[in-house]
């Protein structure tokens, strides 16, 4: 196993190379768009259930040089680019609302993933989703008064309309005319990803790159009146079904599976490390499963984060594991701590496993 970190486009730098260096990570999960914040817009509410930020539907496509660029640099800290986690929604927000663009951002992403191929990242992370990550909110819950994320169902409007212009919480199209997308059914959504899988997954072999889908978080059945296809296990199972590729696999992320109603995590990371269909792993502990649950330390959470540890030595797993949405510690710099945490946690876990089991 190997010890990653996951950094969004606004983190990407040499502090934070050194960072995730000094805390023991040998990888890099890198996001090309600060999801998370977006671009500052004063006329949007910067929150969990009023949208994260804007990207620009005219925004420029990926270059060869500028990814080379970052990977010399990446490397220059003895570090690797393990894998890009999510597309920009500007990108391919037609293919999925089955818009009149959507061949034309189909042919883009192949083109896109030819370029990462030659690159020579071997793993892109996608999430098949309308409505995002939604309806969180931000708490002092955590342990000692640590500030973290928490899901409520009881606290929000579950089926709030989307917006026109918007998908995956961000806004694309500012111009867009008011009004809003309008309800999508289960089975126009897996269509849709049936399309998407169909015409990408064949450039994805070809240029041996493994695309792994992240599972529905909150995971609840639909969210803003759109369905949510990756809800419980045996859903997010069906997508080795539609396209039978060892390009074909899954981002697990321990909270959200964790999340899901009547999901066992360990069988669940047994299965899937065995069949090597796992890219990469959020390794993060939460309490509670939906409609009610908070993400916790690592250490304090439902999850057994040994035993996972264990299986995954068992099954040979050889890929990476980051920390993901750990809550925010009291100090200049919460998010750096946070992560230093986690990330001393899982550094101890991880020589304990291979040196006793």
């Amino acid at each position: 196993m190997k010890l990653g970190l996951g950094l969004y486009k606004n983190l990407l730098n040499s502090t934070n190379f050194e960072f995730a260096k000094q805390a023991g990570a040998t990888h890099l999960v890198v996001q090309l768009v600060d999801y998370v914040k977006g671009t500052k817009n004063p006329s949007l509410t910067k929150n969990y259930l009023d949208g994260w930020g804007v990207t620009d539907k005219k925004h420029k496509l990926w270059k060869y040089e500028e990814l080379r660029a970052l990977k010399k640099e990446i490397e220059s800290h003895g570090l690797k680019w393990e894998a890009i986690e999510n597309f920009d929604p500007a990108h391919w927000y037609d293919i999925l609302l089955d818009g009149p663009q959507k061949k034309v951002q189909i042919e883009n992403l192949k083109q896109t993933l030819k370029m990462i191929g030659k690159v020579g990242i071997p793993i892109v992370g996608y999430y098949f989703s309308i409505a995002g990550v939604w309806g969180w909110t931000s708490k002092h819950t955590g342990r000692g008064n640590a500030k973290s994320i928490e899901f409520d169902q009881s606290l929000i409007d579950v089926n709030r309309p989307i917006p026109n212009g918007m998908v995956w919480n961000m806004q694309y199209d500012l111009n867009e005319e008011n009004g809003f997308i309008g309800p999508v059914s289960r089975s126009a959504m897996w269509e849709r990803l049936q399309y998407f899988l169909n015409e990408i997954m064949p450039v994805a072999e070809e240029n041996n790159i493994k695309l792994v889908a992240h599972p529905d978080d909150p995971p609840v059945k639909n969210m803003r009146e759109t369905a949510r296809l990756f809800y419980r296990t045996e859903e997010y199972e069906k997508l080795l079904n539609l396209y039978d590729s060892p390009s074909n696999g899954f981002e697990l992320c321990m909270g959200t599976i964790q999340e899901m109603e009547g999901s066992n995590l360990l069988d669940f990371l047994d299965n899937y490390s065995r069949l090597d269909k796992i890219g990469y792993i959020h390794y993060r502990n939460v309490i509670g499963k939906v409609p009610h649950y908070r993400e916790a330390f690592v250490d304090e959470g439902d999850i057994n984060m040994i035993k996972a540890l264990e299986i995954l030595k068992k099954n040979n797993y050889d890929g990476i594991i980051v920390p993901d949405h750990t809550p925010e510690m009291s100090c200049d710099a919460a998010w750096h701590a946070g992560m230093a945490f986690a990330m001393g946690y899982m550094k101890g876990a991880l020589q304990s496993i291979e040196n006793y089991t």
